[in-house]
């Protein structure tokens, strides 16, 4: 018996034929050619298979897949503009690393909550797939001193590293604290200024300058302003007249001011 095949190319030979064809097409073409732009779409729109499946390699990282794939069409697209076939290497080989470079750039400048240095966020990757690959090989999470002999590096960097992978997310503050139903948040916990702070140094200074006083003029200060008694009250208090207790509450004023300049 004779079984007839209906087995067909697979699609995606199909086009990688057109792709390249497109490809080849666009190098020939001088740059203000009228057709160049339409067969520039159409080569992008052919490769897009690529991007796509480059940007799926990256999604369990903790970005959305759409802004990867997006990430990935614009590495994409400069591997488009940039390609010479006449180079002798094939566009998979020129495009993979540039796509991949542009997903890492991706992660690395726009993923970060707070930014640190180059050289931290590089650490942190190489810290993670250290983690992944000995984890996989030992069966359980490696020490800091297996990952830094597995990276040849120093325990301080691996550490260095994990502080500064803590910048990579922020927690929100909206965030429950626990699984309980009373809904406390981070936010609920963090304490509000204290308008006491500001004056705290003011306080200080000020106790330090009422005691280079003299006793009386000290006993005056804070019956005044701290007793909120009159000055005829502290006249009868201090057994002198209410208008010597003026001249020196002015006078021990005025020394009180220069002593605490510009706080005062």
């Amino acid at each position: 018996m004779t079984v007839t095949s209906t087995h067909q190319p697979a699609p995606a030979t199909r086009l990688d034929d057109v792709a390249s064809d497109l490809l080849t097409t666009l190098a020939r073409m001088p740059q203000g050619h009228p057709d160049r732009a339409a067969v520039r779409d159409r080569a992008i729109e052919q490769l897009l298979p690529l991007a796509q499946h480059l940007a799926r390699r990256f999604r369990e990282r903790g970005e959305p897949y759409d802004d990867l794939v997006q990430t990935a069409t614009l590495g994409l697209i400069k591997a488009v503009d940039r390609f010479d076939p006449d180079h002798g290497t094939d566009f998979a080989g020129f495009a993979v690393p540039t796509i991949i470079g542009e997903i890492k750039r991706h992660f690395r400048d726009r993923t970060w909550a707070v930014r640190v240095p180059r050289r931290l966020q590089e650490l942190r990757l190489m810290i993670n797939e250290a983690n992944t690959t000995l984890t996989h090989e030992l069966g359980r999470s490696p020490t800091v001193a297996q990952v830094a002999t597995h990276l040849g590096i120093s325990e301080e960097d691996v550490l260095e590293g994990m502080e500064g992978a803590r910048a990579y997310k922020a927690a929100s503050l909206s965030r429950p604290i626990s699984d309980d139903a009373d809904g406390t948040s981070l936010a609920d916990l963090l304490g509000d200024d204290d308008p006491g702070y500001a004056t705290v140094d003011a306080r200080a200074t000020l106790a330090k300058a009422l005691r280079t006083l003299p006793e009386r003029e000290r006993e005056i200060i804070l019956l005044r302003y701290c007793g909120n008694l009159t000055q005829q009250q502290i006249a009868e208090r201090v057994g002198v007249s209410q208008m010597h207790v003026s001249r020196l509450l002015a006078r021990t004023l005025s020394r009180l001011r220069d002593e605490l300049g510009d706080i005062a």
